[in-house]
């Protein structure tokens, strides 16, 4: 095989080069010809050597569209779409900001802790929460901002507490 690889290598290339028209492709073909050639040379009595890795390089080649053929070449965000956002780890990160909120909500009066629940986790719409709690659409906007805003400075002096 240290012979004969030297020799027919460059041709070998070529051939299967000009059927896949890859560079790679053909480049992996011609490993698995030496290899599959390596394994069977002990075997070979002919004097056609060439011959008979074109052959093998044929073979190696047929192989690979039927392997081809079986498989279908996906797009990378196929596999972006198949990820499972759902780990473990993301469940427990989940949990614990869950329970930071509610031990924040726990701080807010009332009207603004229903305000924040109707709008912000039930997904109703500022008419609809105005509505559910009968006050006016404005009054709404003005529980929503105040308990916003004092959410966000529990927030930030827990931070500040850490």
């Amino acid at each position: 095989m240290e012979h004969i690889y030297p020799y027919y290598v460059k041709d070998i290339y070529r051939y299967l080069y000009s059927l896949s028209y890859d560079h790679h492709t053909a480049e992996d073909l011609v490993q698995e010809t030496f290899y599959r050639a390596y394994l069977y040379l002990e075997n070979w009595k002919d004097e056609r050597i060439k011959a008979w890795l074109f052959r093998v390089a044929h073979n190696a080649f047929v192989d690979y569209q039927r392997k081809a053929s079986r498989s279908t070449v996906k797009e990378p965000d196929y596999f972006h779409q198949m990820i499972d956002r759902h780990t473990p780890e993301q469940a427990l990160l989940q949990q614990e900001r869950r329970l930071e909120l509610d031990r924040l909500l726990t701080v807010l009066p009332d009207k603004q802790r229903q305000a924040i629940l109707l709008v912000d986790v039930h997904q109703f719409t500022y008419q609809e929460t105005a509505d559910i709690m009968d006050i006016s659409l404005s009054s709404i906007k003005i529980t929503l901002f105040r308990a916003r805003q004092r959410l966000r400075d529990l927030n930030r002096k827990d931070e500040y507490d850490e």
